[in-house]
Order: C-alpha cells, then structure tokens, then sequence
C-alpha cells in the first residue's frame, strides 16, 4: 500500500513539475516579445532567466522520471544520481546566463536604449504573477530533492527580478531614468549568479563522492574505534549515493580469535552507524589482527588511489 502512495505520490509530483514548465514556457515568450517591442533589456533578461527556469524544471522532470528506475546490471545503485547530474547542468548553465546578462548590461550602460515604461511594468507584473504560482507548484517538492529545491529557488529569485523590473519600468516613466534597466539587469544577473554559486558546491561534493557535510568524519571515526571488539580500523570510505541515503565501506580490525569471526563486532558496528549517523547502507571487511593488511601503507581513510597513470 505505501509503495502504491507513493508511486501516486511522484506522479502528482510529476504534474505539478510539467504544469510549472508550461507555465514558464508561456511567460518566457510574452516577456522577449514584450521586451523586444519596449526595448527593454531588463525584462529579456527576465525572460531568459524564465527561460533557464522552463529548462531546469524540463530537465528535472525527465530526471525525476529516471531516477525511479529500478538498479540493473548496468547501474547497480539504481538511477537516483540522475537529478544530481541535472542539477550540474541546471546550475553550470545558470552561471553562463548570469554572465551573459552582465555582458549585456554593461553594453547598455556604454550605449543606452529608449524603454517603454509601461509595457514593461504591465509584462513584469504578470510575471511576477506567474512565478508566484510556479513556486507554490514546486514549494513542496523543494524539500525533498536538490535539483526541484534549485528551481523553486529559481523561481523565488524570478519573482525578485519582476519586481525589480517594475520598480526599473516605475521609475523609467516617473523619471526618465533610463540607466536603471541595465541596473536592474546586473542586479538580476548577480542574483543568478551567487544562486548558483552558493549551491553547486554541494552538487559538485556529492558527484566527486565527498563526505556527506553533515557527517563529522573525526567524531564518526572515533565512535567506530569504541564499539566493544574493535581493535583497528582503516579504509574507511563515506559518501552520499544520492540526497537521502549515505554509504560506508571500511576495514575493521579485530582481536585474534574473536568469536563468529568478528560478527558480533560487525552487527555492533552496523547499529551504531544506523542509530547515530543516519548510515544504513554499510560494507564491512573484518580482519583477524595476526593477518590484517593495515600495515601493508593502510590509509585510516580512503585508499591511496591516483588520478594519473604512466
């Protein structure tokens, strides 16, 4: 029954993600054709970044749809990665956009551009409409997947840059002020960029299969080396398989003679990482002490592994 809630569950999910599309997709083409005839860069470079929302959204919902693909002989582990790899794509494509808007904004300060104030105001508040919705369509989700949380960050970060764009349409008719709209642009462009930046870090963490952030490997470590039984311990590996489920794989050491080969020890070892760090997913080599391999240039952590050959 809680299989089948769930299968409902992601296809509700999925709804929601595809309706965001389409409701982005609409926008972006009002807001160039608006821009276009305005002449105001500010609300193209709103539509282009409704437009990296559109593709965001299209890219997760495809890797949501392949992430429930069940393991294989070609992918053991299942599919799961696929939303962090369109998150990679989300957030480098993100960056270029962010530096494109700066390049064009600083064009428009060496030569400025007549806006129309009006038509831009009445566009941007539509959008600002639009991106309200599509955040409310993706606020749920958000908490429960990197690449849906970046979109609906997205979206947030939209529905800021309308209101800059009124604010820039405001004044352009109050007061002429025809420099605010490369001004609106950068601050739009700063925006896409320090989003991007601050987030994909962890991405990138999570691909290079780095040590979840919230895991203290010292205080892991430690806890490990006190469970009754353990004598040594080296090769240890901790990394994230996907956003909601961490792997560990080491060699654990114990006495000579140790009963059932250590698996005591080794059911010791399991509780303590499901119980106290969240670890489930757990592969443990148990070596006597008289033929253990950690003297033979053992790592505590990792293996000695190169990237370089020849």
């Amino acid at each position: 029954m809680s299989g089948h809630h769930h299968h409902h569950a992601a296809e509700g999910g999925d709804r929601r993600v595809l309706g965001a599309v389409l409701v982005n997709v609409l926008l972006t083409v009002a807001q160039i054709a608006g821009g276009i005839v305005s002449g105001s860069l500010s609300l193209i470079a709103d539509a282009i970044h409704n437009l990296s929302d559109a593709m965001s959204l299209g890219i997760a919902f495809a890797a949501r749809r392949i992430a429930r693909r069940p393991s294989d002989r070609a992918m053991t582990f299942g599919y799961v990665r696929a939303e962090i790899v369109a998150a990679l794509v989300n957030y480098t494509t993100l960056i270029v956009v962010g530096l494109y808007l700066v390049w064009e904004a600083v064009l428009r300060f060496l030569d400025p551009q007549p806006v129309e104030g009006w038509l831009v105001v009445v566009i941007a508040g539509v959008a600002l409409a639009v991106d309200l919705a599509t955040a409310a369509l993706t606020w749920a989700l958000s908490k429960e997947s990197m690449n849906i949380r970046a979109a609906f960050l997205h979206n947030v970060a939209d529905a800021l840059g309308s209101i800059g764009v009124i604010v820039a349409g405001t004044l352009i008719i109050l007061r002429d002020w025809q420099l605010v709209d490369p001004l609106v642009t950068l601050m739009i462009a700063a925006w896409i960029l320090w989003q991007s930046f601050t987030e994909i870090g962890g991405v990138i963490r999570l691909l290079m299969l780095g040590t979840p952030a919230e895991i203290d490997l010292d205080e892991l470590i430690g806890a490990l080396r006190g469970v009754a039984g353990v004598a040594g311990l080296h090769h240890v590996h901790v990394w994230a398989i996907d956003e909601r489920h961490t792997a560990l794989e080491a060699h654990v050491v114990v006495a000579d003679g140790t009963a059932l080969g250590g698996e005591a020890v080794k059911q010791r070892i399991k509780a303590l990482l499901a119980g106290r760090f969240g670890i489930a997913h757990t592969t443990l080599e148990i070596e006597q002490a008289s033929q253990s391999c950690e003297g033979e240039d053992a790592r505590l952590v990792g293996h000695r592994i190169t990237g370089a050959r020849g």
